[in-house]
């Protein structure tokens, strides 16, 4: 029935952005034509919370429910160490009861949660 998920982040940049997922994560790719390019993701899980319905996206003219994502990790602060040789600074690392969490800044001025979680995971 289901085979995949795919994610759509809209950003201010998507030329910058696709290069440093590209580039600096390391995400493969595929052109899906025109130079538009598809990434390949890690496996995924999904979590969902509750809300008061106002986080929508318009898409396809339908509101299709928002969505946070974040990057998954086994040891967040060697990841945060790499990308920082990359020249990529992360916010403040938080700690919570279900994670260490950082946030990676996007060249369009985005970002997307990183995390380690602490509980236990779906993959």
């Amino acid at each position: 029935m289901i085979n995949g998920v795919h994610f759509l982040l809209y950003s201010k940049d998507a030329e910058a952005d696709r290069a440093f997922v590209r580039e600096v994560l390391g995400f493969r790719t595929v052109d899906a034509g025109h130079g538009w390019l598809i990434f390949g993701l890690p496996p995924a899980e999904m979590g969902i919370h509750p809300g008061d319905g106002q986080f929508v996206q318009q898409h396809g003219e339908q509101a299709l429910l928002g969505a946070v994502m974040y990057l998954m990790c086994d040891d967040l602060a060697a990841t945060v160490r790499e990308l920082r040789t990359k020249h990529v600074e992360c916010s403040e690392t938080l700690e919570a009861e279900w994670g260490i969490t950082t946030t990676v800044p996007l060249p369009s001025g985005g970002r997307v949660g990183l995390y380690q979680p602490k509980h236990p995971t779906a993959i």
